[in-house]
């Protein structure tokens, strides 16, 4: 059965969360509120808990599964980022936009897109997620909490506690969070010179990127 943990949206509960991250360094799968959407998340490195989140979110190795980092000099750890790509990124952050960028060599080939080598990258401005982030002190790995056979995301964490309490280790509740997904731009054309390509309309607004 998934723990429960009930987090101050305004005063995160830093003891709280630091038994979630601990739980996240031991391979675990955590559903955590975001500033669009929840969703499932854990450790970077542990090949094992990929695959039970995609597994969980019923997609394969061709879906871009998401960094979610602290801040921008993180991102540029995880993405080759030139500064035209930096100045749009940083127009947008943090906030519930998804950056598609090239992986640098410091991701694990698994996680990157199999036939491009790219990763989604972001930020979010969420305070409880932000504060588990800082805990952790490493980006985690993230997909939109949409449940296998479902089109719409969760954002009741009563109701992805009840759905899915025997796969997951734990659930964050910090109050309900939007029920819409990240705004996804693939940024990778601009490197070679090309445009932004808004891959997906979410929560994020295009007009704040001037797109």
């Amino acid at each position: 059965m998934a723990q429960f943990f009930d987090i101050h949206p305004e005063n995160p509960q830093v003891r709280l969360l630091r038994q979630a991250a601990a739980l996240l360094a031991r391979g675990a799968i955590v559903a955590v509120p975001t500033d669009s959407s929840y969703a499932l998340v854990c450790h970077l490195d542990d090949k094992t808990a990929a695959d039970k989140l995609r597994s969980i979110r019923g997609v394969d190795d061709k879906h871009h599964l998401t960094l979610l980092c602290r801040d921008l000099s993180e991102l540029a750890n995880y993405a080759r980022v030139d500064n035209k790509q930096f100045r749009l990124i940083k127009a947008a952050t943090p906030g519930p936009y998804t950056f598609i960028l090239e992986a640098s060599k410091e991701v694990p080939r698994r996680l990157s897109h199999p036939s491009r080598k790219t990763i989604g990258l972001r930020v979010p401005d969420h305070k409880t997620l932000q504060c588990l982030l800082e805990i952790h002190g490493a980006p985690l790995l993230a997909t939109t909490l949409i449940p296998r056979g479902q089109t719409e995301p969760l954002n009741d964490a009563q109701d992805i506690r009840d759905q899915l309490e025997h796969e997951l280790a734990a659930v964050i509740d910090a109050g309900a969070c939007p029920q819409e997904p990240t705004t996804v731009i693939d940024l990778t054309a601009m490197g070679q010179g090309g445009e932004p390509v808004v891959v997906r309309q979410g929560r994020g607004d295009l007009a704040a990127l001037g797109l």
